[in-house]
């Protein structure tokens, strides 16, 4: 037989990214379908970090133990390349793991929440050592030699990471995460137990398969720009040009999955984002209350968002947000006329009540909301007011009498 006949058939990359997929659905409950896309991307790509300039940090967090976070990691060892789970090692140790001559390990942090928790004290050089290792080029300095002849040397902290623990994050690295929030299996979520001896095989089978699919992938994968999704730039566009190079190399639908996971993800991070009721506001005020309407009355306002059931608009230090806290909330943004944003006098044939206009909230909206989701056909139809100039739509004391009686009320008195 001749050397081209016993050539070896092309690895199918999308057929492979399903089964590694597959793998991780057999003993891992994730809370979102897109998290078992992102994983096993995340899974190839650390097959591949020649390839990038940066590496997204894989955060499995929950806010109680046994929500399967653990397991996720334990399963991500079984197909990631020198894999090396440690729980509380020093950046020194990190580093160094880092530099050996045997190649880049692929370190899985558990219990993360041991180094970064509320009692977990200093560890500024381990975060310093995450944040760092997120870019090709990043390094740590340290001193290396005896007494006097000490000379300064940079060390790589290049790196994947993967991290499983309670709680949250520095903002710092869940910024440059891509962050899944476990929970606990409800009674109807049943999965396969891992065991070491049994299943451990099959997962190496498949990093070997993913290791031998990066070889032949490498070169282009390596001059790869991937198209991201519209509303995607800065740091989560550096989160996830790595794994959209990878879907796009697999081929087949992981393209398509891999921006829409994507975009659910950034959404949902943005959402358990608590270190910035700002944006929060910002992107409710986006989806829930203007939904196209042009201008809307602080009263209107404040309803709709404090009957917001998954809202923290109710129980803001104790009390529930008014007019005062609103204006100083969206006060710390500008128009796109670089002025703070303010409420105006909206006028209507029945006077001018304080609100808020779109134009004035657009720049904002543009430059800090996550991608706004799809909307549907009848969205158009919502509780929420629309209130607009334009004279196809009922003027502002119509619609809030119709929808908003009790505010209609006391913003537009019926003459006696």
């Amino acid at each position: 037989m001749s050397a081209t006949a016993q050539t070896t058939a092309p690895i199918n990359g999308a057929a492979l990214l399903a089964e590694v997929e597959a793998f991780h659905r057999r003993f891992n409950v994730f809370p979102r379908e897109a998290a078992y896309v992102a994983v096993a991307l995340w899974d190839a790509h650390a097959h591949l970090m020649d390839c990038f300039d940066s590496t997204p940090r894989l955060a499995f967090l929950s806010p109680e133990p046994g929500s399967g976070k653990s397991r996720a990691l334990e399963i991500v060892e079984t197909l990631v390349p020198r894999a090396l789970t440690t729980v509380n090692s020093s950046a020194n140790a990190l580093f160094r793991l880092v530099e050996a001559p045997e190649g880049r390990p692929t370190i899985l942090f558990d219990e993360i929440d041991t180094v970064f928790g509320p009692k977990a004290g200093d560890n500024e050089p381990v975060r310093g050592f995450l944040n760092s290792g997120y870019r090709r080029s990043g390094k740590m300095h340290r001193c290396v030699g005896d007494g006097a002849n000490q000379s300064v040397q940079p060390f790589s902290s290049f790196c994947a990471v993967a991290m499983a623990g309670l709680g949250s994050l520095p903002d710092t690295i869940l910024t440059r995460s891509v962050i899944i929030r476990m929970r606990k299996r409800a009674p109807n979520e049943s999965v396969e137990p891992f065991r070491q001896r049994k299943n451990e095989a099959e997962g190496f089978a498949l990093r070997d398969q993913l290791a031998d699919w990066a070889d032949t992938v490498h070169d282009s994968v390596k001059d790869a720009w991937p198209q991201m999704p519209d509303g995607v730039s800065d740091r989560p566009a550096d989160v996830w040009e790595p794994l959209l190079a990878v879907a796009d190399a697999a081929g087949g639908d992981w393209p398509d999955r891999a921006r829409a996971a994507c975009i659910e993800l950034i959404n949902a991070a943005t959402e358990n984002d608590e270190s910035s009721l700002g944006i929060r506001l910002l992107t409710d005020l986006r989806d829930v209350v203007f939904r196209g309407s042009d201008r809307m009355p602080t009263a209107v306002i404040l309803e709709c968002l404090l009957a917001m059931d998954d809202g923290p608009w109710g129980d803001l230090d104790d009390k529930p947000l008014n007019s005062r806290a609103l204006a100083k909330l969206l006060g710390q943004y500008v128009t796109s006329k670089n002025k703070p944003i303010k409420p105006r006098g909206i006028r209507t044939s029945s006077g001018t009540p304080k609100g808020y206009h779109a134009e004035d909230l657009e720049d904002a909206w543009t430059r800090y909301c996550p991608p706004a989701p799809p909307r549907s056909a009848t969205s158009a139809t919502a509780a929420t007011p629309q209130v607009s100039g334009g004279e196809s739509v009922a003027d502002t004391a119509t619609v809030i009498r119709h929808t908003h009686p009790e505010t209609a009320t006391q913003l537009f008195p019926v003459a006696g």
